[in-house]
This record gives C-alpha cells, sequence and structure tokens, in this order.
C-alpha cells in the first residue's frame, strides 16, 4: 500500500486536479456554472472535455461512459473509446464537450414503469459537474443523471438533486428569519455505514440460492449462531483483513473516505463506514463501494453477499443513514451546542424533523421496502416496521419544558470506572438506543432501516422533501410574524406538543411497543405489498409535486417498477428453489435412502437389529414424499400468480400464498431433510460451511 494522502483522491478528475489542469477563466468559469447550477456552455464544456480526457489517458484509461443510477439498484455504464480516425490510417484521441455532456443510452432496456416501450428507445445522460468524474478500470467514468425522450426522470439522482435544491430553498428562508444573510448554500450531508457478509466463493457457487436469489432459501441453523457474541469488533482474520486492506486502498484512491471498519454481529458480517460527504455525492460513492467489495472480494476468492437476509437466524444487514443539513459557511444546523435549550434556531430544525417523520412516516417507510429488506425489519437485531425517533430522556424533557423558566439543564457527569490511573470518561447527557429506526445521535439523525443492497438516494430524497416542506410551513408563519421570539417559541412549543408521539425512546424489539404504537396510531407496515400503496396517495402525491421532486407520472412509474421487481425476485425465488429441489434436496435424499436400505437389508440378513436404519428410512421417506406433495401444489400457485396482471394484486399474492408456502410450508421440512441426512450425501454447503468459512 502507497502513502494514503499520496494516493487519496488520485483517480478522481477534482477541484484541485481541475485548478491545475484548466485555464484560470475556464476554471472559474466552471466553479461558477457549478455554484449557480447554470447550464453548460458548449465552449466551455469543449476545454473541460479535453483537459479531463488528457488527465485519464495519463492515469492510463482509453474509453470514457457516462456512468448513471437506473431503476435496476445498481449503476449503469455503455463504454466508448477515445480513439478517432485520422489521416492515412492513423488514430487520434479525442473526447468532446458535446460527449462529456450529454449521452444517448437505451431506454426502453431499463425499467420505466410504462414511460418508454420497446419502439421508443431514445433516452438521455447528463452531466452531473457537482460530482467529480473518476476513473475506473482504465475508464474514463462522468457521474450524469438519466432521462426518458418526454423528460421524465428514469434513474434515482435526478429526484435526489431536485429535493436538494427543495431543502436548500426552504432552510435559506428560516436561516434570514435568524439573521444568517451571508449563507450561500444549505446542504444534506449523508454517511452511510456499509454492512455485508463474506464466504467462501467456492462455498457460494455451490448454492444455487446464492448464485440467483442472494440469500439461502433453506438451511438449518449450526449449533452455534451469535449468541456468544464474540463476532462482534472480534479480531479481524487475516483472509478478511486483506480484502478490507485492498478495498480501503481502492477507495481512497477515487476520494472515499473509508474510516472505520470491523466485524460485525453475526458470524461472517462485516461493516464499513465513511466519513460525511454532501448526499448526492454520498450516493455516487457508496454505489463505488457496494460494486468494489464485490469485485475485490472476488479476488481474494471470497463472496460479498449484500442481501438484507442472506442467512436466516442471524442478524441482517443494514445500511445506517446518517444525516444532517450544514450551510457553506459552517455551520451544522442540527447542532445543539452547549446550551441546546436556549439554541432555538437548532430547536426549530429539530421540530422540523420531528414533524416531518410523523407527518410521513409512511412514505419514508416506502423507501425502505423491498423484497429483500422485508426478510430483515423487524428480525435478529434491526428495527422493525414501525417508524419512531429516538431523542433521548434528556432533549426529549427540555422539549416538554421548552419556555419553562424553571427547567433545569442536567450537568455532564464524569464517571469513575474504578482503576485509580485511568482518566475520568465525561458522560453523555443520554445513552445510545440501537433498536430505534430513526435516532438523535448528536448532530445527525441515524435512519437505520435502509437495506444494505438498497441505494440511499431514495431514503434522502424523502427525508429531503419531508423536512424541506415542514420548513416551508414555518416559514410561511414567521416571516409574516410581527413579534418574532414570541411565536417562534409558540411554534416550537406547538409543533413538538402535535408530533410527540412519534418519539420513543424505550425498546423497539419489544411486543409491548408494537401495542404502545398502535394506540398512537403509528403505522406498522411489514411488508412491500403493504407500503408501497402509501407511495401513490393523494398526500404523498401532492406533497412531491408541490416541490417539484417528482411528476405525477413518475411517481406512478416508481410504483409500477418496485412491485414488478418484487413480483419478478419472489418468482425467481420460487423457480430455484424448484430447480434445487428436484436436482439436490430428493436425489441427495433418495441417494441416503438406498445406502440405508443395503445396510438395513445386510443387517437383516445377519439377523441384527436394524431399528436405527429403518426409522431414519421411514422419517425421510416422510419428509421427501411431503416435500414432493407441496411441490406440486406450490408449482401451481406459481401458474396462478402469472395470470394476475395488476400489480397490486400480484403483489400480495406472491407474498400471501408464494413467499408463505416457501417459508412455512416447504422451507421446515427441507431443513429437517438437512438436519437427518448425512453429510457425505447432503452436498450443499450448509449454515455451518458458510458462515464460518473465513474462521
Amino acid at each position: 500500500m502507497k502513502n494514503v494522502p499520496e494516493i487519496f483522491g488520485s483517480m478522481v478528475f477534482n477541484d484541485n486536479v481541475m485548478r491545475e489542469k484548466l485555464p484560470k477563466d475556464v476554471y472559474k468559469k466552471l466553479v461558477k456554472t457549478i455554484k449557480n447550477g447554470e447550464r453548460l456552455d458548449l465552449e466551455l464544456a469543449n476545454v473541460v472535455a479535453h483537459a479531463m480526457k488528457e488527465w485519464a489517458i495519463e492515469k492510463g484509461a482509453t474509453h470514457f461512459t457516462h456512468w448513471f443510477q437506473p431503476m435496476t439498484g445498481i449503476t449503469a455504464e455503455k463504454h466508448t473509446s477515445f480513439i478517432t480516425q485520422g489521416e492515412g490510417g492513423s488514430i487520434r484521441m479525442e473526447f468532446t464537450g458535446k460527449e462529456l455532456a450529454q449521452g444517448e443510452p437505451d431506454a426502453s432496456s431499463f425499467p420505466s414503469g410504462g414511460l418508454r416501450t420497446t419502439f421508443e428507445a431514445r433516452g438521455y445522460t447528463a452531466w452531473d459537474p457537482t460530482s467529480y468524474a473518476f476513473i475506473k478500470d482504465n475508464t474514463l467514468c462522468i457521474p450524469t443523471v438519466f432521462c426518458s425522450y418526454g423528460g421524465e426522470a428514469l434513474d434515482k439522482k435526478t429526484p435526489l438533486l431536485r429535493s436538494m435544491e427543495v431543502l436548500e430553498k426552504e432552510a435559506k428562508r428560516i436561516l434570514k428569519l435568524f439573521g444568517h444573510n451571508d449563507v450561500g448554500r444549505v446542504y444534506t450531508t449523508v454517511g452511510a455505514e456499509q454492512e455485508y457478509f463474506l464466504i467462501d466463493r467456492e462455498l457460494y457457487l455451490q448454492r444455487q440460492d446464492l448464485r440467483y436469489c442472494k440469500r439461502t432459501l433453506f438451511g438449518a441453523c449450526p449449533p452455534k449462531g451469535q449468541e456468544l457474541e464474540d463476532h462482534y469488533f472480534g479480531v479481524i482474520k487475516p483472509r478478511v483483513s486483506e480484502f478490507m486492506k485492498e478495498l480501503d486502498n481502492e477507495l481512497w484512491k477515487l476520494g472515499i473516505m473509508a474510516k472505520t471498519e470491523h466485524n460485525e454481529v453475526a458470524p461472517g458480517q462485516y461493516e464499513l463506514a465513511p466519513e460525511f460527504s454532501i448526499t448526492n455525492i454520498a450516493a455516487d460513492q457508496n454505489q463505488l463501494m457496494m460494486e468494489l467489495m464485490k469485485v475485490i472480494a472476488e479476488k481474494h476468492n471470497l463472496t460479498c453477499i449484500l442481501h438484507e437476509k442472506p442467512f436466516a437466524g442471524v442478524n441482517g444487514s443494514g445500511k445506517h443513514n446518517n444525516w444532517s443539513i450544514a450551510t457553506d459557511t459552517g455551520m451544522n444546523l442540527l447542532e445543539p451546542g452547549n446550551t441546546p435549550w436556549k439554541n432555538k434556531q437548532f430547536l426549530l430544525f429539530l421540530v422540523a424533523f420531528i414533524k416531518a417523520v410523523d407527518e410521513y412516516q409512511d412514505l419514508l417507510r416506502v423507501t425502505t421496502a423491498s423484497a429483500s429488506n422485508d426478510h430483515r425489519l423487524g428480525a435478529s437485531e434491526a428495527p422493525p416496521a414501525i417508524i419512531s425517533i429516538f431523542l433521548g430522556e434528556e432533549l426529549t424533557k427540555m422539549l416538554e419544558a421548552f419556555g419553562n423558566s424553571k427547567y433545569k439543564a442536567k450537568d455532564r457527569e464524569d464517571m469513575e470506572v474504578g482503576v485509580h490511573y485511568l482518566a475520568k470518561l465525561t458522560k453523555d447527557l443520554t445513552d445510545r438506543n440501537r433498536t430505534s429506526p430513526v435516532a438523535f445521535t448528536g448532530n445527525k439523525f441515524e435512519f437505520r432501516m435502509v437495506g444494505s443492497s438498497l441505494s440511499i438516494s431514495g431514503p434522502n430524497i424523502i427525508l429531503n422533501t419531508i423536512v424541506a416542506e415542514a420548513l416551508s410551513q414555518f416559514a410561511d408563519t414567521l416571516e409574516k410574524s410581527s413579534n418574532f421570539e414570541k411565536d417562534l417559541e409558540e411554534l416550537i412549543k406547538d409543533t413538538f406538543a402535535k408530533h410527540k408521539r412519534i418519539v420513543y425512546n424505550g425498546n423497539n424489539y419489544s411486543d409491548e411497543w408494537v401495542k404502545e404504537a398502535e394506540k398512537r396510531g403509528l403505522y406498522n407496515l411489514k411488508s412491500m405489498p403493504e407500503v408501497m400503496p402509501h407511495f401513490i396517495t393523494k398526500k404523498s402525491v401532492e406533497l412531491l409535486t408541490k416541490h417539484k421532486v417528482f411528476t405525477e407520472v413518475e411517481i406512478h412509474s416508481r410504483y409500477e417498477i418496485v412491485l414488478e421487481e418484487y413480483i419478478k425476485v419472489l418468482n425467481i425465488e420460487a423457480l430455484t428453489l424448484i430447480d434445487m429441489i428436484n436436482k439436490n434436496i430428493i436425489p441427495d435424499s433418495i441417494e441416503y435412502e438406498g445406502a440405508l436400505s443395503k445396510i438395513a437389508e445386510r443387517k437383516k440378513n445377519l439377523k441384527i437389529k436394524y431399528e436405527v436404519e429403518k426409522d431414519l428410512l421411514n422419517k425421510i421417506s416422510d419428509l421427501t414424499k411431503s416435500l414432493s406433495d407441496k411441490l406440486k401444489k406450490f408449482e401451481g400457485y406459481i401458474a396462478e400468480g402469472k395470470k394476475i396482471s395488476d400489480v397490486q394484486k400480484s403483489s400480495k399474492f406472491y407474498r400471501d400464498k408464494v413467499l408463505n408456502y416457501m417459508d412455512n410450508e416447504m422451507r421446515p421440512i427441507i431443513d429437517e431433510l438437512e438436519k437427518t441426512v448425512s453429510k457425505k450425501y447432503w452436498k450443499l454447503p450448509t449454515y455451518g460451511d458458510m458462515l464460518y468459512s473465513l474462521l
């Protein structure tokens, strides 16, 4: 590994490189264009493109691509070489401003929710100059947005950029009321902690369900799971350490501030956390992080699994989305300061967030919905499907007593640990709460429901928009005020009083909380078919169209896309299970039956007792017969599901019939067979094999 400061950002066409490579006047114009959100002039684009190409070639690049994020959940790229025909059979290396600014991928081949048909193929990518270009695999990657011929967003970046502009506009209105006229920009920042599993690649390749579905469709729990909690923060094994070192190295080259890494709770599970970035850049970098995890894992004969619940019975993987608001003057608008009870600006932004989450809890839940994350939420060490906010006791008391002159702030305490030569520890005012879906953690909110495989764009689009709506309403009220201080205090008090039902500082994993949440009128949307209709309600559509984050057409297209994906995922899982039953599970079980039969027959001929073999034969025979019978019924469900054209009805059918039958009728039989059939004959890797393959 090279010197970190030397390699950091070495593959990024960042501000330092632009300052060095571009003429001064061009650099100033480009910075102004980016800052003011102006249209890119073609003459300016030509100069930038030439400098970008020269830099990229110096770094070994031969191709360029518009790098975008369609509704597939992963990134997309079409590589084009710099080669252009020259005179006399020679070639030139060229890259024009037009090629930099705009591309044209096939829009009909990406999910569009009916916006594009096969014969309407034209789509456009447009350079996002706020996100730096970078080099990956000898290719200059240009971050872009992606839209249809009619201008509708077909990607996850465009609505994110729109939501950031909306929040900036409304936050500036509030800041002006507090006298901050020097603020030029307001932006949200995100730090996305990424959880993932690593298993031996050879074992992964033997599991058809992992290859096709990214999760195991069956598997008996091993004798040891995560109950000893000895994997969490444990010593990182050499093979994993080598993977992490190379991953850090490659991320640093791309300017990604990979900061913290450790063993997570489940065996074979790990986490990587970066530093905070401006939200659209954080979203780009998280996509790159997930891609590099997979690529680099293969180099080490490992497989990185980003599915939220690849193994039942142990911790699933999430992506903690740490969200805050900052200004270009250095303020963090969620920083309480030393006297938060006096910091009315902080308290106003705080109650704006509380109001936003309470009023649009269902819309925020939409952003975490997927076929894979449904398995995680509410399971081992994951937040439930109920959205609530953890503030901590002290901040909650402060808001409840706001405006009361008798309120006395709690002082920080020093803590003695009983060893005289150790320094005293300063206790925070409030403990942490790992069970909360949305937790205030000092100067930011940690949204813990986001799934490990999901793009962080979706959650942040909604967080930005709903907070912008709350700030907009506050600004409308306060801008008309004749007594700002009095009306400000009343607004903070009234807002918290109306929306404190969303605040819960207790154990979100408990059954008592589920009952309490129901009393409070909070949503408990457990699966995607329940969740997605909340995306197209009148209330949601009015909010998103009011702020021009989505058009109504874009909202309905996304509704169709995600439900269709849900149905397709469950159908793939069902077909994979059928294939594995027919080609692995039943044949392996029958082969073991054959071996037992021969032993039993020999014992019988020798007049030796063979009750053990007989009992095993009967058990395996009964299980395989039961599985075979259920398989016929299961295939009938799949055939029935294919006839349903309405996506909402189809998604419910696949959840209630196909998925439910797989999990509750077929899986228990297969898991019992795995526990009964000899390892010699059960050829598929077990949970024990996979989860402990790197230890």
